[in-house]
């Protein structure tokens, strides 16, 4: 059966076809903007009616409501909504992506909680400890979790290409080229590019096409192609051309649309608190800090992540104990795979895993599936029938709890890479050894296997450049969603 390609003509129409460019119209694209803001303040409300009951049934029981005064309870959840307000929660350039919308949820918390014990004590009120020690900690714990719930059930829709907002790439050809890619990969951020505006785009034929987006026009032409197409954002890369005074200039312009305006810095894998906008000699000048990657922020990392495992290993002794018996009585072979790893500061020891493979598999051949530098294979048949499902739910990993006790390795940082990898490795790559590598990560949560080598590099160093004690929760938490999903595990 023959498959008959689309012609270059067919595609142009497509791409440049109106309803692409312009979508629905502003209006309807952003309507469910405030709907979703809408949401979340009534399931803020509805988290803290359910804080303030559990509380007082935790502390008086399921009687009357004489313990209280009778405006205690309607007046928690109103005042709970309150300090979201104050914390500026509901701001939406704060919601659906990042964790700025979690943080401001702790800041609220913790200013109701300073506001409640305050008003107490300067007005006197017979407000008892054990109803309060149990609500608030219960109401931030459920807004955050059913804040997460409904931002993952956006993302999922997004993901299938609901509530996303057209975006126009401005900039040369090997950045928007780079964005691009970007923007599909992190679709759920929900941004969908309909076209690319390129140095010297004006004098292009009419219909032309880079890196599968439509070229609209040149450097002078943004202010128009907005206006015309109705585009949501525009997204502008380092460019000698736009200098400071053309995009003041543009910014200008853009005022009078809907559109919202992005600059991309020339150092975009460096993000969050090592960022900061300061004043130089009259000037506002993006100032990077260094990484801390050294003292007190290290120890409290490495107290977390051997206290977590040590307590992990004591909790999951029955699966340990019961995944050894699976591997030893399936297949022989002992029930651990020690392999040489590469960890911080470049030094080599010794990792341990589930042994997942028939005994001797290092010398049957298997093929390589892998991008080039890292060996993966979706069909090894050196993997037995017990570690192909230990592999599939990542349960092999588990005994690398101990090499975190060990000092070894982390809860969460880079992939450990074997000695033979590393000696493939460029200068970039070589930045991963700052921080000890983990048994989670970024490339466990991105992909894994699926991931080209280019991809890994940038996700490695990324991880170096951005480590935060906040950014590791967070990929522990999405790391229980990647091993559920199975995606890239093989």
């Amino acid at each position: 059966m023959t498959t008959t390609q689309p012609r270059a003509s067919d595609v142009r129409r497509s791409l440049f076809a109106p309803s692409r460019l312009r979508g629905a119209g502003t209006e309807a694209r952003r309507s469910w903007q405030s709907g979703y803001v809408r949401s979340v303040v009534l399931a803020d409300l509805l988290c803290a009616v359910v804080a303030a009951v559990a509380g007082y049934a935790a502390r008086f029981g399921t009687g009357s409501l004489g313990h209280l005064p009778v405006w205690v309870l309607p007046a928690l959840p109103l005042a709970w909504v309150g300090a979201m307000l104050v914390a500026r929660a509901y701001e939406q350039r704060f919601l659906w992506i990042g964790a700025e919308e979690f943080r401001r949820v702790f800041f609220a918390a913790m200013l109701m909680l300073a506001t409640v014990g305050t008003v107490s004590w300067a007005l006197k009120l017979d407000l008892a400890r054990g109803f309060v020690v149990v609500t608030l900690p219960l109401a931030t714990v459920l807004t955050l979790a059913v804040r997460w719930l409904l931002r993952d059930r956006l993302h999922r829709a997004r993901s299938r290409g609901r509530y996303l907002q057209t975006a126009v790439l401005v900039g040369h050809r090997s950045g928007v080229a780079a964005l691009k890619e970007q923007v599909e990969r992190e679709r759920h951020h929900g941004y969908t590019v309909v076209g690319c505006l390129l140095p010297g785009g004006e004098g292009l034929p009419e219909q032309s096409v880079f890196a599968g987006v439509p070229v609209l026009g040149g450097l002078d032409d943004v202010a128009g192609v907005v206006a015309r197409f109705e585009v949501d954002t525009v997204a502008v890369l380092p460019c000698p051309e736009l200098d400071g005074p053309r995009l003041r200039r543009l910014g200008w312009e853009l005022e009078k649309t809907r559109a919202e305006l992005l600059l991309a810095p020339a150092v975009t894998e460096i993000v969050g608190p090592r960022v900061r906008i300061r004043p130089v000699c009259g000037l506002p000048l993006l100032h990077m800090e260094k990484p801390e990657l050294r003292g007190v922020r290290r120890l409290a990392k490495e107290t977390v992540d051997r206290s977590a495992s040590a307590l992990a290993l004591l909790l999951m002794l029955p699966v340990l104990v019961g995944i050894a018996a699976a591997v030893g009585l399936t297949s022989r072979g002992g029930v651990f795979f020690r392999q040489q790893r590469v960890g911080r500061d470049g030094q080599v020891f010794s990792m341990l895993k589930f042994r997942s493979m028939v005994a001797g598999a290092e010398g049957i051949a298997a093929p390589d599936d892998g991008n080039g530098v890292l060996f993966k294979s979706r069909t090894d048949p050196r993997v037995t029938r017990v570690g192909r499902v230990l592999r599939r739910c990542s349960l092999d990993e588990l005994p690398q709890l101990l090499n975190v006790v060990r000092g070894d390795m982390s809860l969460v940082g880079p992939r450990p890479p074997l000695p033979s990898e590393v000696e493939r490795y460029g200068f970039d790559m070589h930045r991963r050894f700052l921080v000890k590598p983990g048994i989670t990560g970024l490339w466990q949560i991105s992909g894994r296997s699926d991931l080209s080598w280019d991809d890994s590099v940038r996700i490695d160093v990324r991880y170096v450049e951005n480590w935060s004690l906040t950014f590791d929760f967070m990929i522990l938490c999405k790391t229980i969603r990647a091993v559920v999903s199975g995606s890239g595990a093989y």
